[in-house]
C-alpha cells in the first residue's frame, strides 16, 4: 500500500493489533506512480459531480427545471450551507470512529458512495409534477452535499498519510487534480452531446457520470497517535494562525472561481449571445485546467507555493473583464484558456498547502494528534458556506433583476447583472484574498525548516 495512517508513533501499543497488513511501505519512502494514481481516481466522482454542478446547476434549475430565480438561489444556498455545516460534523464522527480492518477512513467512502450517487441522480431528473420541485431539488441537493462531504473529508485527509515527504505529498495531490481534470474533460466531451437536446436526456448526462468512477482505494493501514478529545482540538485548530489566513484567503478566492463556473454558462446564453458556443467554451477551460496542473506543480517546486497563488489565481482577472467589455467569441476563447489556468491553480494550491499549514500545527502543538479531519473539514466548511451565500445571492440578484424563466432573452438589468457577477465581482474577491494571502506565513524558508524539525521528532 501507499504507506501508513497517520504518524509513526512512539508507542506501538496504542495501535489496533487486530489489523494484518499484507503489503506495508514506511512513510519517508517514495510513493511510486501506481501509488499515486491509485489515491488520484478516489477523488474523480467527487471532482466529475463537482464540476457539473458548478457549471450546471443553476441554468438546470432555471431553465430546465424552471424553478423561479428565488426557488433556485434557496436550493443553492441552504444545499452549499448545509453542505458545509456537515464537514465539521462529519469531521467529528471520523474522529471517533472506530478502527476496522479495512481502517478507520475507507468505511466512510466505500458506504456513502452507492447513496451519493442516487442522490446525485435525482439532483437530475426532472419529476413530473410541478408545484413540489422546489421542495424535491432542495432535498436531494442536502442530501447530496451530506453524502459527498462524507466521501470528500475522509478522502482529502488521506493526503496527510501518504507520506512524510513533504514533496510527494505534493506530487500525490498533483496526481489527484490531474486525473480527476482529465477525468472530466473525458466525461464531458463525451456526454455534451446529450446535453443541448431535452430536459431528460440532461440529468441523465450528469445523472449517470459519477457512475463511471464509483471507486475509493484507501490503502493506508490505521497507524495514528491518540487523539486528544475533539473539542479541545477544534480550538487548537482555530487559534492556529497560518491555518485561519489560508482558510481566509482561499475563501474569497474560491467565492470568485464559484461566481465564474456558475454564471459563465447563462452569461454566454443571455449576456453575449454565445449559446451555440458554450459547450466548447466550457470544455477549452476544462481542458485548459487539465493541461495545465503538471505546470503548476512544477512552478510551485520551483518559486514556492506562495508565488505561484499569486501567479496562477491573477491570471483569471483580467481575461474575464475583457471578455465582459469585449463580448466576442475569440476573445471567449482566450478567456477560457486564462480561466483554466486559474481554476487549476485554485484546485491545486489550496489542498497542496493544507499539509505545510498541518505540519507547522504538529511542531506548535507537539502532544495533540490526530487532528487531520479537523484541519480538512473546517477549511470545507468555511469555503462552501461562503460559496452558498455567494451562489444564493448571485441568483437572487437575477430575481431582482428580472430575470424570466425559460425566456429565450432576457431584460437589459439582467444582462448587466450577469456582466457584474462574472467581471467586477469576481476581481474584488480575488483581491482580498490575495490580500489576505500576503499574510501567509509559511514561506519556502519555513516550511523547509519544518520539514527538518520533523523528521528529527520522528
Amino acid at each position: 500500500t501507499c504507506g501508513f495512517e497517520g504518524s509513526q508513533a512512539e508507542d506501538p501499543s496504542i495501535y489496533p493489533t487486530h489489523i494484518d497488513f499484507f503489503f506495508q511501505t514506511h512513510l519517508d519512502q517514495k510513493l511510486s506512480v501506481c501509488s499515486k494514481l491509485c489515491f488520484a481516481i478516489g477523488g474523480a466522482p467527487n471532482q466529475v459531480a463537482g464540476s457539473a454542478t458548478a457549471f450546471f446547476l443553476q441554468i438546470y434549475l432555471l431553465d430546465i427545471a424552471q424553478i423561479n430565480p428565488f426557488q433556485a438561489s434557496m436550493v443553492l444556498f441552504v444545499g452549499k450551507a448545509w453542505g458545509a455545516v456537515t464537514d465539521p460534523i462529519v469531521g467529528f464522527f471520523i474522529t471517533k470512529s472506530k478502527w476496522t480492518k479495512i481502517g478507520r477512513l475507507m468505511p466512510w467512502m466505500v458506504g456513502c458512495t452507492p447513496f451519493m450517487v442516487v442522490s446525485y441522480f435525482y439532483l437530475w431528473f426532472v419529476p413530473p409534477f410541478t408545484n413540489g420541485r422546489f421542495i424535491w431539488y432542495m432535498g436531494f441537493y442536502c442530501l447530496y452535499q451530506t453524502l459527498i462531504t462524507c466521501f470528500h473529508v475522509p478522502y482529502s485527509a488521506l493526503t496527510m498519510f501518504l507520506s512524510t515527504d513533504q514533496r510527494e505529498r505534493d506530487s500525490a495531490t498533483a496526481y489527484r487534480k490531474l486525473t480527476a481534470a482529465h477525468t472530466t474533460v473525458f466525461i464531458f466531451k463525451a456526454m455534451f452531446g446529450l446535453l443541448v437536446t431535452t430536459p431528460q436526456k440532461t440529468c441523465l448526462t450528469f445523472g449517470l457520470s459519477p457512475l463511471f468512477f464509483v471507486s475509493a482505494l484507501d490503502p493506508y493501514a490505521p497507524k495514528t497517535d491518540k487523539a486528544i478529545p475533539f473539542h479541545k482540538g477544534f480550538i487548537l485548530v482555530m487559534k492556529h494562525g497560518s491555518y485561519l489566513t489560508l482558510t481566509a484567503a482561499f475563501l474569497f478566492i474560491s467565492v470568485a472561481i464559484q461566481l465564474i463556473q456558475s454564471n459563465f454558462v447563462l452569461f454566454c446564453t443571455y449576456a453575449v449571445e454565445l449559446r451555440e458556443h458554450f459547450q466548447n467554451i466550457v470544455l477549452t477551460i476544462l481542458m485548459s485546467a487539465a493541461v495545465s496542473i503538471p505546470f503548476w506543480q512544477w512552478f510551485l517546486e520551483k518559486f514556492g507555493k506562495k508565488t505561484a497563488a499569486f501567479c496562477g489565481i491573477t491570471w483569471i482577472m483580467p481575461f474575464t473583464v475583457m471578455l465582459v467589455f469585449i463580448p466576442n467569441l475569440i476573445v471567449a476563447y482566450v478567456v477560457a484558456v486564462s480561466s483554466g489556468l486559474s481554476v487549476a491553480a485554485s484546485l491545486l494550491l489550496p489542498w497542496s498547502m493544507l499539509p505545510d499549514v498541518v505540519d507547522d500545527f504538529r511542531l506548535a502543538n507537539r502532544n495533540s494528534k490526530g487532528h487531520e479531519a479537523i484541519f480538512y473539514s473546517l477549511y470545507a466548511f468555511f469555503t462552501k458556506f461562503a460559496a452558498g451565500i455567494s451562489l444564493g445571492v448571485s441568483t437572487l440578484c437575477l430575481q431582482f433583476a428580472g430575470y424570466d424563466t425559460g425566456a429565450c432573452r432576457q431584460p437589459p438589468p439582467v444582462v448587466y447583472t450577469l456582466k457584474l457577477l462574472i467581471g467586477a465581482a469576481p476581481v474584488a474577491c480575488i483581491t482580498t484574498g490575495l490580500m489576505i494571502l500576503l499574510m501567509y506565513p509559511i514561506s519556502e524558508d519555513v516550511r523547509l525548516r519544518n520539514k527538518l524539525a520533523l523528521e528529527e521528532l520522528r
